[in-house]
């Protein structure tokens, strides 16, 4: 019996497209720079493909649930997406000084929180030696993944939810459990070279430097 091709059974991408890049792969217009379409369309093939999850399309559906995690996590990471948009023969765009950079700006842009309620937040933060994203949490001003995709933006990182991501058994045995538990990490996939760990905090050098010695990358 021959291998079912997933990509037009499973996603509708014609045969002639192999592999499809990340935006065939996630349904997306091409060099789509709307991070939050990227999610949703991530989300909906993420619930279409685990469908297919049990018996002899275990594995199949398992590798195709990494892959669009992959192209996710890879076209919602502004300097990610430059640099892959590059390979695929976009000029870099000019960079647009009045984006977001605090976590404080993306709630405030977002009508997540209000202009007024910056000052009373920075202060509540600084009492309490907390950061901006903890802060707006203890107040209960704002959901913890709406702090979470606040501080990933910051730090111009992707935000990964956990609930939808199954990492890679073959990654997580290269990173002993000690050294996760310390940083507070999970190690996802390993993609173009480079280990893809989701972090509760901006990864520290010492992370950084240790997965590199452990996985050779």
């Amino acid at each position: 019996m021959s291998e079912i091709d997933v990509y037009k059974e499973w996603l509708g991408i014609p045969a002639d497209v192999r592999p499809p890049n990340h935006y065939t792969l996630l349904r997306l217009v091409m060099f789509e720079d709307d991070a939050e379409k990227v999610r949703a369309n991530y989300r909906k093939l993420n619930a279409h493909v685990r469908k297919y999850a049990t018996g002899q399309y275990l594995l199949r559906s398992q590798e195709l649930l990494n892959e669009l995690a992959k192209a996710m996590l890879c076209l919602t990471d502004p300097d990610g997406k430059v640099e892959y948009d590059r390979g695929l023969g976009r000029e870099a765009p000019a960079v647009d000084e009045s984006e977001t950079r605090t976590v404080l700006q993306y709630l405030v842009a977002r009508s997540l929180i209000k202009r007024g309620q910056v000052s009373e937040i920075e202060h509540f933060a600084e009492a309490r030696g907390l950061s901006h994203r903890d802060a707006v949490i203890q107040m209960k001003l704002v959901e913890p993944p709406d702090a979470c995709r606040a501080l990933a933006a910051e730090l111009r990182l992707s935000y990964a939810d956990l609930e939808e991501l199954l990492p890679d058994d073959s990654v997580l045995d290269r990173i002993p459990r000690r050294l996760v538990k310390r940083h507070a990490c999970l190690p996802l996939f390993e993609d173009r070279g480079c280990i893809l760990v989701a972090c509760s905090d901006e990864p520290s050098h010492e992370l950084e430097e240790e997965i590199r010695i452990r996985c050779g990358v």
